[in-house]
């Protein structure tokens, strides 16, 4: 998939067509990050942004006591991805922020972090009140 930045910076290009999994995210980090009630975040193999002046990261400390280097354009400050930090090697996966892909299906999304949600999840949804246990 094609993915950019709001302003057309940073262009990149995912390492498969379709994420491996697509999850909407109503933990209060996810929530401030997207100035929305979630963050959405698509699951993919793996892979590193281009080489780009224009990307920065920050790392943090995620709920689960992993520490996670977040991707944004530094131009028009759109968040792109989310790599987990993993010592002396890579991520099995990483986050790519839903509204930077061009054509995501966005059906069968799956809601985490219920807990702290702002919105109704829809009925019949899988859902995790926190982290989902695939990721444990």
């Amino acid at each position: 998939m094609n993915g950019s930045c709001q302003c057309g910076a940073v262009t990149f290009t995912t390492p498969t067509p379709t994420p491996l999994s697509l999850y909407h995210c109503h933990c209060l980090d996810c929530r401030k990050q997207s100035a929305s009630a979630f963050g959405t975040s698509a699951i993919f193999p793996f892979f590193k942004l281009p080489d780009n002046p224009a990307i920065s990261h920050f790392s943090r400390q995620c709920e689960s006591g992993r520490s996670q280097n977040c991707y944004f354009c530094n131009k028009c400050g759109t968040r792109l991805l989310h790599a987990h930090v993993v010592e002396g090697g890579e991520p099995k996966g990483v986050a790519v922020k839903g509204g930077t892909l061009a054509g995501l299906k966005w059906e069968g999304a799956k809601h985490i972090f219920c807990r702290s949600a702002v919105v109704p999840i829809p009925k019949g949804v899988e859902r995790w009140e926190a982290e989902p246990d695939s990721d444990k």
